[in-house]
């Protein structure tokens, strides 16, 4: 890893992910998680302030360093018993079965093996259990969608390899029957960047995706 991809990328995102509207997306993403947890994607520890008191315990992974050292005092902060490892979405060395929610927020576009941390997402789940997310993506506005394909591969480079042509709800779909996914253009945002989706993913068997658009 680079010295952009270990010290100026952390920084610039923390910068760009503070305040608002991002902490209200936080705040009602994060307002029901209780039990143990886990959080793929730990970034700078911006979700800590969010987290509920009841959440009793909280596993973080984050395999880029910088990322580490800007979110050491947010860490030493909090009052939540936390666990942090320097692990990859696509291979948690975690039991099976293990947590009662996932948490990703802003994290599924860069995730190179998107499909294999999303089946580990939910082989560490409880039955049960609920995998929530909110993640910028694909749009449905085939002009936009056009401008997304073709700024992605910068925007990989640039961006430690977030991609911005991801159909969310779809992916998750895949490994999640049961997905409750509310789509919408995040306020203040570029669209070819902003449109989000915000959904709850339950280890389940039956059920069917719903997507709220408006």
């Amino acid at each position: 890893m680079g010295l952009y991809g270990r010290w100026i990328l952390p920084r610039l995102l923390d910068w760009s992910m503070t305040g608002q509207p991002f902490a209200q997306y936080r705040q009602q993403l994060l307002a029901e998680v209780a039990g143990d947890v886990l959080e793929i994607g730990f970034g700078t520890g911006l979700n800590l302030a969010y987290y509920p008191a009841t959440v009793s315990s909280l596993t973080v992974i984050e395999p880029n360093p910088g990322m580490g050292a800007i979110a050491a005092p947010r860490l030493a902060q909090t009052p939540l018993p936390v666990t942090s490892l320097p692990l990859r979405g696509e291979q948690l060395d975690l039991a099976d079965a293990t947590f009662d929610w996932v948490v990703s927020t802003w994290t599924l576009c860069s995730i190179a093996g998107l499909n294999q941390a999303l089946q580990e997402i939910h082989r560490v789940l409880k039955p049960g259990g609920k995998f929530v997310f909110i993640e910028h993506g694909l749009s449905p506005d085939p002009k936009l969608q056009t401008w997304q394909h073709r700024l992605t591969p910068l925007q990989k480079r640039i961006a430690d390899g977030c991609h911005l042509d991801r159909a969310i709800a779809d992916l998750v779909q895949t490994h999640f029957p049961t997905v409750t996914v509310d789509t919408f253009y995040a306020e203040g945002l570029p669209k070819v960047g902003g449109y989000f989706y915000q959904g709850v993913a339950v280890k389940s068997s039956h059920d069917r995706v719903q997507n709220l658009n408006h």
